[in-house]
């Protein structure tokens, strides 16, 4: 038996269409996993679930909008009663360095990276039962400095401390919580924080990759692989860990 394999189990990745959420969702699906993805722009989520397939289902919804959160749950209830891994992978982050932060800042960064993840938790909890996964898209960020990133960082400073707290919470209900934090993943997320300049976008890139011990830039897929072993089977005593996807970076 592959203890990878998700046959037969209901999986939910938030912020589905594009980058690590879309590698993940892909790779949840081709491990047998039916999986529901979410995104903010019906088009981009079209694109997605034409790519994964016919084992994947499409719902636009915002993380931050507990409307939405609701009427995504509600769906899966009605279809098939069941959650057994649930990705909160949704978020995201701009830079602004101290001194120009805004509360609108602040409150778009909390309010994805934090408030989505609380209650894209919480209320997924009454479809889950005793072995089913949460993995919460943490980030390196959370233990290093970054200039001008403060904020986003501290999101995901955040975001570890739910993990380590959620699986007290949880100890009866016998679901595990772990954190998975990249490093330098090359998604559009991030070499848009270059900006639109192809030139800037590949020097970011660069910067990047010589800090990195493996010597190269991580790739969606290599974080997948990682959010496919905490779903499945072969990570069934690991609860609580920060699992890192980083090439080293933020390790030596």
């Amino acid at each position: 038996m592959n203890p990878h394999s998700l046959n037969g189990k209901i999986a939910l990745v938030t912020g589905g269409t594009q980058g690590i959420g879309l590698a993940a969702a892909k790779a949840f699906a081709e491990a047998g996993a039916l999986v529901y993805l979410t995104g903010r722009r019906q088009a981009e989520l079209d694109r997605a679930v034409a790519e994964i397939g016919e084992r994947a289902i499409g719902v636009r919804a915002d993380s931050s909008q507990l409307d939405d959160l609701d009427r995504l749950y509600e769906q899966i209830r009605a279809e098939r009663g069941q959650l057994d891994v649930l990705y909160a992978n949704a978020g995201g982050g701009s830079m602004l360095p101290l001194g120009a932060i805004t509360e609108a800042h602040v409150d778009e960064t909390f309010g994805r990276n934090v408030k989505g993840v609380i209650f894209t938790v919480q209320k997924a909890l009454p479809l889950m039962k005793r072995g089913a996964s949460i993995i919460l898209a943490g980030s390196i960020t959370s233990i290093q400095g970054t200039a001008a990133f403060s904020v986003y960082s501290a999101s995901k400073a955040a975001v570890r401390n739910l993990a380590r707290s959620w699986v007290l919470d949880l100890k009866e209900q016998g679901i595990r919580v772990n954190t998975l934090s990249p490093g330098p993943i090359r998604t559009p997320g991030l070499v848009e924080l270059a900006g639109n300049d192809p030139v800037a976008q590949q020097g970011l890139v660069d910067y990047m990759t010589a800090q990195i011990p493996s010597g190269r830039i991580g790739q969606p897929l290599d974080v997948a692989q990682a959010a496919l072993f905490l779903a499945s089977d072969a990570s069934t005593f690991i609860n609580g860990i920060e699992l890192y996807v980083d090439g080293g970076m933020a390790q030596v």
